[in-house]
């Protein structure tokens, strides 16, 4: 009996080795497909004639580029936009970045009573959602002669993104040791000099991961830019494909939206690609001492 219990184990655990290696790759791959099939579907539904595109398939039976084109048209207004979009997004990651390191630094370095109070309020204001905004914001817009212009536009995406920025970058200035400043300033560095020249390229990881998440979020901004631009030459991409209209100016333009759709995604893609690495290792970092 006692020979036939490890025969007994060693057949569970063949049976559960199958299982336990294949299980992650399958919950993977469910989680990739799930993520990218309204990506593709947004490809292909693209990339069909304007005569097709309410089929179903999953491989366009006749494949065009009339859609793009279409999105181009001098009418659309869809370039200029395109340059609004990488203006306010870039204006605001900028400003972002900026203004969160200095604050982030602030609070990582200095010590002051309510110092924790003062990083749950900065927290605690991001939770605000921004519909419930809007109407303030109108109504001060309105008063300072702000409607119709880029800081309408900028400054409420700053202030969705600061907080955020602040509460991250707070975390990897504080996993950084005090050491390193007082030795660049043995070395002749003012703290300022220290910051930028030996903090801030120990902490690029997670300057990046701030950074891209910052852009995307002010990229893929809608609702402030709807609400506070009217003006056609200011409006945002996100506006501009929400009021594409068809030929009747009734019918739905699905083809052309799902282009203009994949045109906006492309940035995105090629800054994920582009900074994968860092982005992957500012999200990670501080998880392993």
């Amino acid at each position: 009996m006692a020979n036939d219990a490890p025969a007994k184990i060693d057949v569970k655990a063949a049976e559960a080795g199958p299982l336990r290696k294949y299980a992650p790759l399958l919950g993977v791959a469910i989680i990739v497909f799930y993520c990218l099939a309204p990506f593709y579907w947004m490809v292909v539904s693209a990339l069909r004639r304007p005569t097709d595109q309410f089929e179903n398939s999953i491989i366009p039976t006749t494949w065009s580029l009339t859609n793009f084109t279409d999105v181009f048209k001098p009418g659309t207004g869809f370039g200029r936009a395109l340059l609004n979009s990488l203006l306010v997004a870039g204006t605001v990651t900028i400003l972002t970045l900026i203004i969160g390191m200095v604050a982030a630094y602030t609070l990582a370095r200095l010590e002051f009573r309510f110092k924790n109070v003062v990083l749950a309020i900065i927290i605690t204001t991001s939770m605000f959602p921004g519909i419930s905004l809007v109407i303030p914001l109108l109504k001060l817009f309105i008063d300072i002669k702000w409607i119709n212009t880029y800081q309408a536009m900028i400054v409420p995406s700053l202030s969705f993104a600061l907080p955020l920025a602040v509460w991250t970058l707070t975390t990897f200035f504080r996993q950084m040791p005090r050491e390193l400043e007082q030795a660049a300033m043995v070395d002749g560095c003012t703290p300022a000099q220290a910051f930028y020249k030996v903090i801030l390229p120990l902490a690029a990881p997670g300057v990046f991961t701030t950074a891209i998440i910052t852009f995307i979020a002010a990229w893929n901004e809608f609702l402030i830019a709807l609400s506070m631009i009217n003006k056609k030459e200011l409006q945002t991409a996100n506006v501009v494909i929400s009021q594409f209209t068809g030929a009747s100016g009734r019918d739905q333009p699905f083809g052309s939206q799902m282009a203009a759709g994949v045109v906006v995604t492309i940035p995105l893609v090629i800054a994920v690609l582009i900074f994968q690495r860092r982005i992957v290792a500012g999200l990670t970092a501080g998880g392993v001492k």
